[in-house]
C-alpha cells in the first residue's frame, strides 16, 4: 500500500488465508503478526516471539516494495 515513492509512505502487508478466511496477517506499521481467528492468534503469538523472523518480515518493506513501487507508480499514473 503506498500513496508516493518515498519508503516511509509505503505500507507492506501480508495476509494468509484459510478458506477464504483470513486469519493472520503481518502489517508494517504494526510490526507484528496479528491474528484473526483462534488458529491465527496462537500463530501470531508464536511468530512474534521471533525477534530474527519480525525484523525479517519489517525488512520487506525496504527490501520488496521499494524497488518496485516505481514501476507500480509509473503505471498508475499512466492508466488515470
Amino acid at each position: 500500500v503506498f500513496n508516493s515513492t518515498e519508503l516511509k509512505d509505503i505500507e507492506y502487508v501480508r495476509s494468509l488465508y484459510c478458506n477464504k478466511l483470513e486469519f493472520l496477517r503481518f502489517d508494517s506499521s504494526v510490526g507484528t503478526f496479528v491474528g484473526f481467528t483462534e488458529l491465527g492468534v496462537k500463530n501470531a503469538a508464536r511468530l512474534n516471539k521471533d525477534q530474527r523472523l519480525l525484523a525479517a518480515a519489517r525488512a520487506q518493506r525496504g527490501k520488496y516494495c521499494q524497488p518496485n513501487v516505481g514501476n507500480w507508480y509509473k503505471v498508475a499514473l499512466t492508466k488515470s
